[in-house]
């Protein structure tokens, strides 16, 4: 029997991306009896609502559902979509990100044959609005939401999928519960962490999660993500998320956080010098500014 799936993408603010994103599923291999499309609108002020409205009219063939969401927040969107769903797999795409057509078809073949795959993230490549800057670095590109592990399925052992291509099992949400909604992006506050906390419950029991290279998206970084002043309260909204992810765990994990941060500074500065040797001044000390920016979110920024 094949694995169903529900397909999941919240947005908030970004309708003029949002076709692009719809038409990248209709052209889906996968048959669209094997799946649905659910789309949470979490209290967009754009044009989000009739464009859905205009997919919908134009595409009464597709499975395609949408609601709103009235409580501010991605992990309350996502919880919504958790809800709504009525598949065995949950697939979670950011919504300016664009799948390629054998996208489902290689998800749904990885679960039915990796029986013990709890959850999994696929592979993520940046689509910049002009052209990638020079002070964004390989050590950067998380930044974009970009991640390639390489041509072969292995285990996060470290890492954790990225939110804008991750998969997970219906009966791991049921087990290890859903995203915890005093985590994640809340409008335009940087927020984040809920996706980290979530596999760091699956993860701690023991249970497997799996890159798919297969599963591949493109990821639109827009001109505006790379400004200065978004790399600043992006870098900020990492470290206050982890402080608020690992004090709500334990004072031992905050700990933990604080011990493994410092010693990222070492590391920071020694890529940094890598750099500065090959005459890459911007990407070097990008990556100090960085750290110190994080360091600032985790050690003293109380609220965002």
């Amino acid at each position: 029997m094949d694995i169903s799936i529900s397909v999941i993408i919240c947005t908030y603010n970004r309708g003029q991306l949002l076709n692009r994103t719809f038409e990248a599923l209709v052209r889906q291999t996968l048959p669209t009896h094997e799946f649905e499309v659910i789309l949470i609108n979490n209290n967009s002020t754009d044009q989000t609502a009739e464009i859905c409205l205009h997919f919908q009219q134009t595409h009464p063939e597709f499975p395609f559902r949408y609601f709103k969401e009235k409580q501010q927040g991605l992990s309350y969107a996502r919880n919504r979509g958790i809800e709504e769903s009525h598949s065995d797999l949950l697939v979670f795409l950011d919504d300016d990100a664009f799948a390629e057509p054998e996208y489902l078809q290689n998800i749904q073949i990885f679960f039915k044959t990796h029986p013990d795959a709890a959850a999994a993230g696929g592979r993520i490549y940046p689509e910049f609005e002009t052209q990638r800057p020079p002070w964004m670095s390989h050590f950067m590109l998380s930044l974009a939401s970009t991640l390639n592990l390489g041509e072969h399925v292995r285990l996060f052992k470290k890492k954790y999928p990225i939110g804008a291509n991750m998969i997970l099992r219906r009966s791991t949400i049921e087990k290890y519960g859903d995203f915890d909604v005093a985590l994640g992006r809340r409008g335009n506050k940087l927020e984040g962490a809920e996706e980290k906390d979530l596999f760091y419950r699956i993860r701690r029991n023991g249970e497997k999660i799996y890159y798919i290279p297969q599963a591949i998206v493109y990821h639109f970084v827009s001109d505006k993500r790379l400004e200065f002043d978004y790399f600043k309260r992006q870098a900020i909204g990492i470290g206050y998320s982890e402080k608020v992810r690992a004090k709500r765990h334990s004072s031992r994990e905050y700990l933990k956080s604080i011990t493994l941060e410092i010693g990222k500074w070492g590391a920071t500065f020694l890529l940094c010098l890598g750099y500065m040797f090959r005459l890459r001044f911007r990407a070097g000390w990008r990556l100090v500014i960085f750290r110190w920016y994080v360091s600032r979110g985790l050690f003293f920024t109380s609220k965002l």
